[in-house]
């Protein structure tokens, strides 16, 4: 994955604080931020693995405030890196149960997120990667009132198959995934695409030919147009 360098402030963060917070890029047009993009990273990541897409952004989103938190647990199978919740494979419903015990400390984060910027919950979008992508999709759809949109990139929707499931919002969401990911198979975005639709959520996706677990600059363009789309416009 490519981004063209940038000139932006990063406001780095200790992985010891007690709280979520991580690296940020600001607004691109020198003002206010109109809207806020967090990204979310991956298994045995932290903050900064993503938040360069930021500049990737930029230009079709200048007024955004990008940020990107570092997963609030050390991570077991990376020990220089950080986990939204542990994976250890022995319970079939270990993602689902993730993913809901770590979503209260991330929507208090938003939260405080947006007020610090003084947004409107409808300025938000989320993007994840692999376990964050499986965090933005939770978030998204559970959350009082919708974000602007949801990206997920080679992750999946961990309550896809439930029937018990209640959804308090339904964000437009794009789902990327590389047609060889040897980590989360491909089919997952299907099974994702399939049961966030028949729950009413308005969901596009696209496949990368050829990728693996990883993010391409394909894939890059298209969420970035999907983001313009929704944040493309300030509030007025």
């Amino acid at each position: 994955m490519t981004f063209p360098s940038g000139s932006f402030p990063l406001d780095g963060v200790s992985l010891d604080d007690p709280v979520l917070d991580g690296p940020r890029l600001r607004p691109r047009n020198g003002g206010a931020p109109d809207c806020l993009v967090v990204l979310l990273h991956g298994y045995g990541a932290d903050g900064r693995d993503l938040i360069d897409i930021g500049n990737a952004w930029a230009d079709l989103l200048p007024g955004a405030m990008f940020v990107s938190p570092h997963a609030p647990d050390p991570c077991a199978g990376a020990p220089v890196g950080r986990q939204w919740f542990p994976l250890t494979f022995r319970d079939p419903h270990e993602l689902t149960l993730g993913a809901e015990g770590a979503a209260p400390l991330l929507r208090d984060f938003l939260a405080e997120e947006l007020a610090k910027y003084d947004l409107p919950p409808e300025r938000l979008a989320l993007v994840g990667f692999s376990q964050g992508a499986m965090m933005a999709l939770k978030l998204g759809t559970t959350a009082q009132v919708a974000p602007a949109a949801v990206v997920a990139y080679s992750g999946m929707w961990v309550d896809a198959g439930r029937g018990d499931i209640q959804l308090s919002a339904r964000p437009p969401v794009l789902l990327v995934h590389g047609s060889e990911d040897e980590v989360i198979p491909a089919q997952a975005l299907f099974a994702s695409a399939q049961g966030l639709a028949a729950a009413g959520v308005p969901v596009e996706w696209h496949l990368s030919q050829g990728l693996g677990h990883g993010i391409d600059d394909e894939g890059l363009f298209h969420g970035g147009r999907f983001l313009a789309e929704f944040l493309g416009k300030a509030r007025g």
